[in-house]
């Protein structure tokens, strides 16, 4: 049985600490004992920007996703965008970038240097809130992965995200039409009627953690703002 190496590790705000491990040739990234992501099962990630793109009816969509990880979900967006589009990532670990340009170069590829995209070391609610005040454009779409779910906060402070008040600002950030789209490793009925309960139209998709339509099955959210 292969062991796991370590390669590096990273402290999120807060506290808790990001642990990369090699394992053969997949790469994981863990929260203690817990693994957040790996290079096995990113099949859900890369189908909740390929989803979200095929729901949006927006020429030159503006995009912004919560959390880079190994970039699965911002590759995603960039290969499908239409022309004109642009992704915004919202990412607080600046050692996840490194990894990125060193240990996982090999599956960045050239994505961070691609115009159409960029990365920004932030908390993906202030880029929220500037979409709001006006800072910044309203996005047409809101894609979240920046934790288990609503009922697996990774980070501290993470929680505000997904309550009323946070779905409601994600809302508030969107041009009309725009989708919030949010990653979970499980369902959540409550969360569901959470989305409903801010004037949003809810669809609710499962997607196996792997293309051959095995592996754990995860849960995105569609959220369409009227």
């Amino acid at each position: 049985m292969l062991p796991r190496e370590e390669i590096a590790t990273a402290k999120i705000p807060g506290g808790d600490t990001l642990t990369l491990v090699s394992h053969g040739r997949d790469h994981i990234i863990m929260l203690g004992r817990n693994e957040l992501m790996g290079t096995r099962m990113q099949y859900s990630e890369e189908q909740l920007a390929v989803l979200t793109l095929e729901r949006l009816e927006k020429p030159a969509p503006r995009m912004l996703i919560g959390g880079y990880g190994m970039g699965f979900t911002f590759r995603a967006a960039l290969a499908n965008l239409p022309e004109g589009g642009s992704v915004t990532v919202a990412e607080v670990v600046p050692e996840i970038l490194e990894w990125a340009e060193g240990p996982l170069s090999h599956i960045t590829g050239d994505c961070l240097k691609d115009p159409r995209g960029e990365v920004i070391l932030a908390d993906v609610a202030a880029l929220v809130d500037d979409a709001i005040d006006g800072t910044t454009a309203p996005y047409d779409a809101i894609l979240m992965d920046v934790d288990n779910g609503p009922d697996g906060i990774v980070r501290d402070g993470n929680e505000r995200l997904y309550t009323r008040t946070g779905i409601a600002r994600m809302r508030d950030a969107l041009n009309p039409g725009g989708l919030i789209a949010i990653w979970s490793a499980a369902d959540d009925h409550k969360f569901t009627r959470r989305l409903m309960d801010a004037g949003l139209d809810v669809k609710v998709e499962t997607v196996r953690a792997r293309p051959n339509n095995k592996g754990p099955r995860h849960t995105i959210w569609f959220a369409r703002k009227r």
